[in-house]
């Protein structure tokens, strides 16, 4: 393991549209929100935990995530030897914060490296690094000192503007390796501006949320199942879909359509059952076809049209 990270941070400061800038992660990403799901046994969360480590996958995680690194400390002072990669959240509003998010969440976890930092701008620092201010050289700085591996770029639609401004402005290059931001047949969360830049510049991304938060019959027929109403709406929409492409299972269908988009390296999922777990880690570790080219047109239909109408009108924690 020492060896592979040692040959992985050599090429970090590969530029954010090369093939290759987040090579090394594991095709799925282990989420971590329910590790901080206090209505769960903490030391049934931290064998969830510790079964994840077993798999050897990237972990994706954050200090919002309830007490999820209280979970993931104790996992890994289990076991120090299986300590997983990492992809934590960082941010918001100017780099100090950034910078201090870095000392706290790997002093919280014990380690001494972020493998992955998930920036998450805000407000002035947003704005700041939007126009190709100070911030983008004080970032490179903080990556320069090696507390932080590789950066990736959060995106939502409200602030894709962000992303899609530093991509035309070339801020991002040599210091963004990637954009994250949820991506699976029910969501596409950076604009159609952003999208169609982030694949003609074959920009590396992280596609979130793996299968929408549940299956696609359940989130458009179980009531309360959907936690919003698009989401039901957009399930009644893609279940037919779904069923015509006679994809064995909704989870395999969901991989397929995100590690089907050309610049997906992996795809992050959360999940407090072992056997989900299982399931999405042996999917993603098999060479899975793309859906076919109908669906995947069908797919991208919806998807444009739902940036347009409700997507670029979203704010933060409406979708």
């Amino acid at each position: 393991r020492a060896a592979a990270c040692a040959a992985d941070r050599s090429t970090m400061t590969t530029p954010s549209n090369a093939p290759h800038a987040l090579h090394g992660l594991s095709s799925f990403v282990y989420g971590t929100t329910r590790l901080g799901d206090g209505a769960i046994d903490f030391g049934e969360r931290v064998r969830t935990a510790r079964a994840a480590m077993d798999h050897g996958v990237w972990f994706h995680t954050s200090h919002q995530y309830g007490d999820a690194l209280a979970v993931l400390r104790a996992a890994f002072d289990e076991d120090r030897g299986r300590v997983p990669r990492l992809i934590f959240k960082i941010g918001w509003n100017s780099v100090a914060e950034v910078r201090s998010t870095v000392e706290k969440l790997t002093r919280e976890v014990g380690i001494e490296h972020m493998d992955i930092g998930q920036l998450c701008l805000d407000g002035e620092l947003a704005k700041d690094f939007a126009a190709g201010g100070a911030s983008v050289g004080e970032l490179h700085e903080l990556r320069a000192e090696g507390k932080v591996g590789r950066f990736v770029l959060q995106v939502f639609p409200w602030t894709s503007h962000v992303a899609l401004a530093a991509l035309r402005g070339g801020h991002a290059r040599g210091l963004i390796d990637g954009y994250i931001f949820y991506l699976n047949p029910l969501q596409r969360f950076a604009t159609n501006a952003l999208w169609d830049l982030l694949l003609e510049t074959r920009s590396p991304m992280i596609a979130m949320r793996t299968v929408a938060g549940g299956n696609v019959f359940d989130l458009r027929d179980v009531p309360g199942a959907a936690w919003k109403d698009y989401l039901r709406e957009r399930a009644g929409e893609v279940a037919p879909i779904f069923q015509r492409s006679r994809v064995p299972s909704w989870p395999e269908f969901c991989l397929r359509f995100a590690h089907g988009v050309p610049g997906v390296r992996a795809s992050v999922g959360a999940t407090s059952k072992l056997e989900r777990l299982a399931e999405l880690v042996e999917l993603a570790s098999r060479p899975l076809a793309p859906l076919a080219p109908e669906d995947v047109a069908a797919l991208e239909k919806l998807q444009r049209r739902w940036s347009d109408e409700l997507d670029v009108h979203g704010t933060p924690g409406s979708m």
